[in-house]
């Protein structure tokens, strides 16, 4: 291998190495495809100085503007909307707690791809409430009592025991009692106001399945069963048997920030913004959105581009300031003394100063050639001999008169 060969990334060099263990390639060939590489990875560098940071908010911020502010069907998986277009990109951006509409695709174990199995294991990932297997409720205003006629079709269906609901069921200030197809709730407090409270606490109560995933469908998706919800619980769903763990994926980046790590929630960054240009067949250079994610990732922590994330802790005073809350920044930075080396672009655009990116980050060294000293004297002598004609000139002309 060859200089070039060694300036090329560990990834790059591995692949191909392996491409040309595969293909069995002469040394003629392995030079060609070196040099081939290299043409192409040099031409994808950047040059020194160069604003990388804003090309890049060129190249996310124009195509947003061309986004629908819309809901999208999941292809072939009528009932489940989720959010995208510009929401979406906005709540990636903010790095948002909670998406609008939180989702996973669930991939199953080559063992657990028959129908049965699927099947059980949508089951066991639906969260199922009262309300979800009841017919109808009776509320009794003179004894404070609920009861609820239970569907015992859905019962088995779904496979809950009923001898074991009893102690699923908890609810505060209130007793539970199981009949057959009927539960009953007795209020202990004699007060109509909390007796509609219950109901509603009641009515909710998580008795199966993973709090939060509210819809369930299977679909199938290159000759493999794969499972589409609306809610998400990463942790959950990786406890389930027959769930492939490895490629299983939420759209809650803080969900996989928690359960798989930062360098799992960058990924998730990358591929959920390079997923959502897709779909609205905007092509944006992934690099650009790289960049983005390990800026928001950088400490460790999910950061959002806003005045409590990147734009708020910025280093310098006047970049903070030009942003938002412009009075609270230059008052706490003179409360704490702080200094501006002027550094960026912002700040120096702000003194009408050359920013230090591009050909202004150099300052130019020049040799400056020394003037000859014989040089030096005669244009001294120059303007002494002026000034003596003419101060000899004044003399003749008061000699005259």
């Amino acid at each position: 291998m060859n200089d070039k060969f060694e300036q090329l990334p560990d990834n790059v060099q591995r692949e191909m190495l392996k491409f040309i263990e595969k293909k069995k390639m002469d040394k003629d060939a392995q030079k060609k495809l070196i040099d081939s590489v290299y043409e192409r990875y040099s031409k994808q560098n950047y040059d020194p100085e160069e604003p990388v940071g804003v090309i890049t908010a060129q190249s996310l911020s124009e195509p947003a503007t061309q986004m629908t502010m819309r809901t999208y069907h999941f292809a072939g998986t009528a009932g489940i909307q989720v959010t995208l277009g510009l929401p979406r990109l906005l709540e990636l951006f903010d790095a948002r707690k909670e998406p609008r509409t939180p989702a996973m695709n669930i991939f199953i174990k080559p063992d657990f791809q028959s129908p049965e199995k699927i099947k059980k294991i949508a089951e066991d990932i639906k969260e199922v409430k009262i309300r979800n297997i009841m017919k109808f409720t009776t509320i009794d205003l003179t004894d404070f009592w609920i009861r609820a006629k239970i569907d015992m079709a859905k019962v088995q269906r779904i496979g809950i025991d009923m001898s074991k609901l009893s102690k699923k069921i908890k609810v505060r200030n209130a007793t539970v009692t199981v009949e057959k197809d009927e539960i009953t709730l007795t209020a202990k407090k004699k007060d109509i106001k909390n007796l509609h409270k219950l109901k509603y606490s009641f009515l909710e109560t998580h008795i199966k399945g993973i709090k939060g995933i509210t819809q369930v469908v299977v679909t199938k998706d290159n000759d493999e069963w794969v499972i589409n919800t609306l809610g998400s619980n990463l942790k959950k769903v990786f406890d389930i048997e027959g769930v492939d763990s490895i490629r299983t994926t939420t759209n809650n980046i803080f969900e996989v920030y928690d359960v798989l790590g930062v360098d799992a929630a960058r990924n998730a960054i990358i591929n959920q913004v390079n997923y959502t240009m897709d779909e609205q067949g905007l092509g944006v250079n992934v690099r650009y959105i790289i960049l983005l994610a390990d800026l928001m990732t950088l400490d460790g922590n999910i950061k959002s581009i806003g005045r409590y994330g990147i734009s708020g802790q910025k280093a310098s005073v006047l970049v903070r300031a030009s942003f938002e809350e412009t009075k609270k920044h230059l008052t706490s930075a003179s409360f704490r003394g702080e200094k501006d080396p002027l550094q960026g672009v912002i700040e120096n655009i702000m003194l009408n100063k050359v920013i230090s990116m591009g050909t202004g980050a150099f300052s130019l060294v020049g040799k400056i050639p020394e003037i000859h000293k014989s040089t030096t004297k005669a244009a001294s002598r120059k303007p002494a001999k002026k000034v003596v004609k003419k101060s000899v000139k004044k003399t003749t002309k008061k000699a005259k008169k």
